[in-house]
């Protein structure tokens, strides 16, 4: 949960590193909220759309959710155009998996100092 908070402080922050830890805490508990709020308002009418407070949700956590995975790129030194590989069908969205999974690289790289080296 402290993960998912801290992308919220860091919604505008498009610089910088993110651990993965942070990366992928705040991915599950996004899940979660996203989960319980389809099962407490369903579908739209339709059965095909969204209802509104999930619509909401999603456009609350847009810029976190952009500014992590762009400083979670950053850790493995690349730059955050790549979070554009996720547009491209099924292939993306493994390109972009893959480069989430991987560790970040050790010590000091052109997007700042290791987050990991002021952590426990």
């Amino acid at each position: 949960m402290q993960d998912y908070l801290a992308a919220f402080r860091k919604y505008a922050v498009f610089t910088g590193r993110s651990r993965r830890k942070e990366y992928w805490g705040f991915f599950v508990v996004n899940l979660l909220v996203i989960v319980l709020l389809t099962l407490a308002f369903g579908r739209g009418d339709d059965g095909r759309s969204l209802p509104f407070p999930i619509i909401l949700y999603f456009l609350a956590v847009l810029a976190p959710a952009l500014g992590v995975g762009i400083r979670r790129l950053h850790d493995t030194d690349r730059t955050g155009w790549w979070i554009l590989v996720t547009f491209i069908p099924f292939i993306g969205g493994l390109v972009f998996l893959v480069f989430m999974l991987l560790p970040g690289t050790k010590g000091e790289n052109r997007y700042g100092a290791d987050p990991k080296q002021g952590a426990a």
